[in-house]
């Protein structure tokens, strides 16, 4: 059984993480830090996407800012197939 992160790591997806700097809604002036963690397709990032229009419709402090990183943990040059095994004793 393949791990779900697993899987998408190998569909292209990569670890993002975004900053996400909002208002307090009580407090307008003061901002708070929020880190989103997800498995993501850069550069169009959907699940950053969607995750931040459920931010804009559901709750109730204001975006000020979002910072994103992103990484490829799976790269192409790093799966190669083995051409022979050796056993030592």
């Amino acid at each position: 059984m393949v791990s779900v992160a697993f899987r998408r790591q190998l569909e292209g997806y990569g670890l993002t993480t975004a900053s996400i700097l909002y208002r307090l809604p009580d407090h307008p002036a003061v901002l708070q830090t929020y880190i989103w963690q997800e498995y993501d397709l850069a550069p169009v990032f959907p699940e950053l996407h969607k995750f931040l229009a459920f931010w804009r419709d559901r709750l109730e402090g204001a975006l000020h800012s979002v910072t994103v990183s992103h990484s490829g943990l799976i790269k192409p040059a790093e799966l190669r197939a083995v051409g022979q095994e050796f056993l030592l004793h």
